[in-house]
């Protein structure tokens, strides 16, 4: 590698920062316009309250411009989140699976490991928004928004854990339209309450309006169960069927959404940040395409782990498969980007903190979950939407209570204090219910007596 003197490796990295090679900046410059800027996704501009403006001046003596970018893009991608404290987790968690230690501590050290991941593949997918355009940044984020939902319910139909699928990702809906948005309006209301907080009711509209064709899409699996109850050797055959087509129905759903986004209403959905808050791409192209694949990569490792650790560690733990899938899970997986949410909030930035919430649950919900049954379909796993009597239940008195809460575009602390409050009853319910998953149960969830 040629060296060569230290003011000039200076210059040759400023050169780089300002094509997008490495190192940091506050105006937009270069690749970048305020169009891209205001084109963000509202869960990315939530992860970003998170990150670490980085200092040129450690990597810019560096003497081999190889080396300096290196080192460059480590600064940026691993130490600059607030959450790089947890990346030490990672390698701990494969450690204690390559010397067969306490399959709980795997378990634990694997979740709290895919806190940071999740932000920093936010992270990555903007940087290559930065070059692609917003169209393609859009729909990229569309797509790896929720990876780590996304790639935990792969590998859980892998090993036919149907269950902690149907269970993670009904507490991921949860957890955004509930606890997140719940404890927004609770701090932002608090915060401002001198204050009226208003926000754009466009979003929420087309957003719950999503969610309550999902909300159908459960619901009828489950009452075509109940109505059918007598016909037990055809029933779980058509459901399964009905499953998959509504599959495809909430796909198409989706589809269409995207293409409202980021094409013929995509005003609606821009984030409002302030100028001083415009950025540029801090990484190239290449760099951030690498990194996110190792990231995924990463993602898919730790998933794989809490996966086969799960039962494990709720039998150590003495709580329920469904409590850990429910309420642990979505907690811990999206902790960036749920704190982001709340910050704005204190910032009277509603629309953002409605963007992160409902934008997550809408696409879980119209993303996820259908196309976790097609692809359980592809591998030949029974898989449906019927998430039995109680979770089916629980999303849809969330979902009205949601649509309610947010129908006439102004909050205050006493609505985030009803939806936390109805996060923390589910969270109890979901505490105490200790059905064993091999337990027999009824079409619609009931545990069957012995003598029945």
């Amino acid at each position: 590698m040629d060296s060569q003197p230290a003011s000039a490796a200076e210059a040759a990295l400023m050169n780089n920062m300002e094509n997008g090679g490495g190192g940091g900046g506050d105006q937009p410059k270069g690749l970048v316009n305020k169009e891209l800027w205001n084109g963000r996704s509202a869960q990315n501009v939530s992860s970003s309250i998170l990150r670490k403006k980085s200092d040129p001046a450690l990597v810019s003596k560096i003497r081999f411009k190889m080396l300096r970018q290196l080192l460059a893009n480590l600064q940026e991608v691993v130490l600059g989140t607030k959450l790089a404290i947890l990346f030490p987790a990672i390698p701990l968690a494969v450690v204690a699976d390559f010397h067969n230690f306490g399959r709980p501590w795997i378990f634990a050290l694997s979740l709290l490991g895919l806190a940071p991941l999740a932000e920093r593949v936010s992270f990555l997918t903007e940087q290559i928004a930065y070059y692609t355009g917003p169209t393609v940044g859009g729909l990229l984020n569309a797509t790896c928004g929720n990876a780590t939902e996304l790639i935990i319910a792969l590998f859980a139909l892998h090993e036919n854990k149907i269950h902690v699928v149907k269970y993670s990702l009904l507490g991921s809906i949860l957890s955004n339209l509930l606890l997140v948005l719940g404890t927004s309006l609770l701090c932002g209301g608090l915060a401002n309450i001198k204050k009226e907080q208003r926000y754009d009711r466009k979003q929420a509209d087309v957003n719950s309006l999503l969610l309550l064709l999902g909300l159908l899409c459960h619901l009828l699996p489950l009452m075509f169960k109940y109505a059918a109850s007598g016909v037990d050797n055809f029933t779980d055959r058509y459901t399964l069927q009905l499953s998959r087509a509504s599959s495809i129905v909430m796909l198409i759903a989706y589809i269409a959404y995207i293409f409202f986004q980021l094409k013929t209403h995509r005003e609606i959905f821009e984030s409002q940040e302030d100028d001083e808050e415009e950025e540029k791409a801090v990484i190239g192209f290449w760099s951030a395409f690498a990194w996110l694949v190792g990231m995924t990569i990463i993602i898919a490792v730790l998933s794989e782990y809490v996966v086969g650790t799960i039962e494990a560690a709720s039998d150590s733990w003495g709580i329920s498969v469904s409590f850990i899938s429910i309420i642990l899970l979505p907690i811990v997986g999206n902790a960036a980007e749920h704190a982001g949410s709340i910050i704005f909030a204190f910032k009277n930035k509603l629309d953002i903190s409605l963007g992160v919430a409902l934008g997550s649950a809408t696409q879980i919900s119209m993303f996820v979950v259908p196309l976790s049954v097609i692809v359980a379909w592809i591998m030949g796993i029974r898989m449906d939407l019927d998430f039995s009597l109680l979770e089916t239940g629980s999303l849809a008195f969330t979902i009205i209570i949601t649509a309610f809460t947010l129908q006439d575009g102004t909050s205050h602390y006493m609505k985030g204090v009803v939806l936390f409050l109805c996060y923390l009853v589910i969270g109890a319910c979901f505490f105490v219910d200790n059905i064993p998953m091999n337990e027999t149960t009824s079409n619609l969830g009931v545990k069957l007596s012995s003598g029945a």
